[in-house]
């Protein structure tokens, strides 16, 4: 019978699972009676995962992708998450513009936007992976000069096409289950996490005896070549499968300061929309100056390069939507796009935080 409000819902297993973690740290995951589970349950359902699999994952501290924009620094997630190396692209590609003279979500910015999103999510489809596998040309896509011949080669008054993009890099030939927290201490200490089942519910299966939901992430592989994934993004040999390699995300988590000192700190689930989601809110606070709850709160747009549409939110202006058609857009309407929790922190000290009311979360502030 579905639960209904009061009812007490009790995890058990899950609640034994994370006992052992809390007293054996890493080794109650990875070894011991979890492990066992694991096992046990993927023998007893064909799957592939044994003890050795789990007893041998490593996990790697990778450098963050850094970027300057407009004075301020921008700290996000390297690969195997493309959203630090698209979210450059794309900020590095407005700062060659003066972008915060348009009107919010106005026509002119918002074709700027998707003509920027066209090129960096071409470029995410072509050349992202597991840097441990593939040679990405990091310090090439987040550098300024990139992002200056990407503006370069962009007709701003008529509609580009995925289809026929021309190509500046010599190429040789993510429901969206994810979830966010933001935090800031009192001594500005400040975490920005993003972590993801995937789809919804993930694989809608749970290891027998642990209360655990096993995740969907295979599909942010590149089954194979220009095929799409859930969330419609295409991928290329650079995001193969392969055994021990981590698959491409879109997870974009936020560290921005200023002057050296806090400035903001957010994130968002979405999916494919995620890194556009975290590229708007932080124009709008930066370029067109506004709170941490308008920023959040304004009509978001979206643009992947494949499929060539553009994703807006279903409240969004019709009259722009008519004139985006009219010079030669493709439109597609959905609920909403990101669901970002965010805060700022004030020249004064004061932290501002607002969680998106297009989802459930919420701001909190404790003395």
């Amino acid at each position: 019978f579905p639960y209904a409000s009061g009812d007490i819902f009790m995890q058990q297993d899950l609640a034994e699972t994370i006992k052992r973690i809390a007293q054996n740290g890493l080794k109650g995951f990875y070894d011991g009676e979890t492990a066992l589970l694991f096992e046990k349950d993927f023998k007893k359902n064909n799957g592939l995962i044994t003890r050795k699999d789990l007893s041998e994952y490593e996990s790697r501290w990778r450098n963050p992708i850094t970027i300057s924009y407009r004075g301020y620094k921008i700290y996000s997630i390297p690969p195997p998450s493309s959203g630090g190396i698209v979210l450059a692209e794309i900020l590095n590609s407005l700062e060659m513009l003066k972008i915060g003279q348009f009107p919010l979500n106005s026509v002119d910015l918002i074709g700027r936007w998707v003509e920027i999103e066209r090129y960096a999510y071409r470029d995410r489809a072509l050349l992202m992976g597991d840097s441990d596998f593939i040679d990405i040309p990091i310090s090439l896509l987040i550098s300024k000069k990139y992002a200056n011949q990407i503006i370069q080669s962009i007709d701003f008054y008529t509609a580009g096409t995925s289809v026929k993009l021309k190509s500046i890099y010599p190429f040789h030939q993510e429901s969206e289950e994810t979830t966010h927290f933001s935090i800031v201490d009192k001594w500005g200490i400040a975490v920005s996490n993003t972590y993801t089942l995937n789809g919804n519910f993930g694989s809608c299966a749970v290891v027998e005896g642990t209360g655990i939901l096993i995740n969907n992430e295979m599909d942010d592989f590149s089954v194979k070549q220009g095929f799409p994934n859930m969330f419609g993004l295409t991928g290329n040999e650079a995001n193969s499968i392969q055994p021990g390699k981590r698959m491409l995300s879109s997870m974009t988590p936020v560290i921005v300061t200023k002057n050296e000192s806090l400035f903001m700190v957010m994130g968002s689930p979405g999916g494919s929309t995620i890194i556009t989601t975290v590229a708007q809110v932080i124009s709008n606070v930066i370029d067109h100056q506004m709170n941490i709850h308008d920023a959040i709160e304004s009509p978001r747009f979206h643009h992947q390069w494949k499929p060539d549409l553009i994703y807006v939110e279903k409240d969004f202006h019709g009259k722009n939507i008519e004139l985006l058609t009219k010079n030669g857009y493709h439109i597609k309407k959905r609920i909403s796009i990101g669901n970002v929790q965010g805060i700022v922190r004030q020249a004064s000290g004061q932290l501002t935080g607002w969680s998106d009311s297009r989802g459930n979360g919420m701001a909190i502030g404790l003395n």
